[in-house]
């Protein structure tokens, strides 16, 4: 069987580059050289590369996170130069990528998510609307970005300006959203038109985190990821469906990963994340692997699917 030729993408210029080139690294590894010719590629120094290798590219792998990877920039890149890629396309990753639209289209489906306000970076804080709206403690975050990057709890009126300024620091228009204090989980799908639910990951931060942030993420013991879930069987269902809700929502391609607390009985969805890291013990593959789906493995079916939802090719010129 012939070798396909894969470009791995990794790195870029956001500020999740340093992850994504971990990530990279790791994917790499787990990309089964005996079907694969790997070739990488770092946007940041290496489009021009790309363009000109695009005609003996069979399927790229983009392990990208934050704003020119992650949002549907480099998928539409891909797409005009005919390569197909594991993952959502341009609509899904864009409205992944926008905190905002996604609550939108959440709201439209019906899932439910924590109360918010929206502000732009000329508005100013109006601190005393924010908390009569939703109270006390809130969330302030940019409405662009990952990996929890820009993210703040604000437990009183007086935190609120610098929070403020941390998150129009990584975009001009904010969230002010509702705290809701439960179980941090996450559920993973995969597929294109048929969804398969992986299953419920419960994330614990050290006490020493307020949230699962950008040093918890990354910090090795920083915090506790157990799968499955501490929920009963009709919880972990409930968050299944509503983790294959926002995917389709969203019109997400591939595979996803959505974010929730659970409160009681009452899921809150908060985003969806259309490219998860995607390390050995990152918490999709982690729940791959809770499956019954190794790391190597799960690249191969993600390259399948990139495959099979191929685009018609451009139109041939003469």
């Amino acid at each position: 069987m012939k070798k396909l030729n894969i470009a791995l993408l990794s790195g870029g210029v956001s500020s999740e580059r340093e992850v994504s080139l971990n990530s990279g690294d790791q994917v790499f590894e787990a990309l089964d050289k005996k079907k694969y010719d790997v070739t990488r590629y770092d946007p940041k120094t290496d489009l021009q590369r790309l363009v000109k290798d695009a005609a003996g590219i069979d399927a790229a792998v983009i392990i990208l996170h934050g704003l020119y990877g992650e949002d549907g920039t480099i998928q539409g890149l891909l797409d005009l130069l005919d390569i197909p890629y594991q993952g959502s396309g341009v609509l899904g990753s864009s409205l992944a990528m926008n905190k905002l639209a996604s609550k939108q289209m959440y709201e439209r489906a019906g899932i439910p998510s924590p109360l918010y306000l929206v502000a732009g970076r000329d508005e100013g804080i109006n601190g005393d609307l924010w908390i009569e709206r939703l109270g006390l403690p809130l969330v302030i975050k940019p409405v662009e970005g990952g990996s929890s990057i820009g993210i703040s709890i604000v437990k009183t009126r007086e935190e609120l300006a610098l929070a403020t300024r941390t998150a129009l620091e990584h975009d001009s228009t904010i969230l002010i959203e509702q705290y809701i204090d439960g179980i941090e989980l996450t559920g993973g799908v995969v597929g294109n038109q048929e969804l398969e639910a992986f299953p419920i990951i419960e994330i614990v931060p050290n006490p020493k985190h307020a949230y699962f942030d950008y040093t918890a993420k990354y910090t090795a013991g920083a915090t506790r990821e157990i799968c499955p879930a501490r929920i009963d069987d009709e919880l972990t269902r409930k968050a299944q469906s509503y983790a294959k809700m926002a995917h389709k929502a969203l019109f997400c391609r591939g595979y996803s990963r959505t974010d929730m607390i659970l409160k009681g009985d009452n899921f809150y969805v908060l985003e969806t994340n259309t490219i998860p890291g995607m390390t050995a013990t990152s918490l999709l593959p982690q729940a791959a692997a809770v499956g019954g789906t190794s790391f190597t493995r799960l690249m191969d079916q993600l390259i399948e699917l990139s495959l099979e939802e191929r685009r018609p090719g451009r139109m041939e010129e003469g």
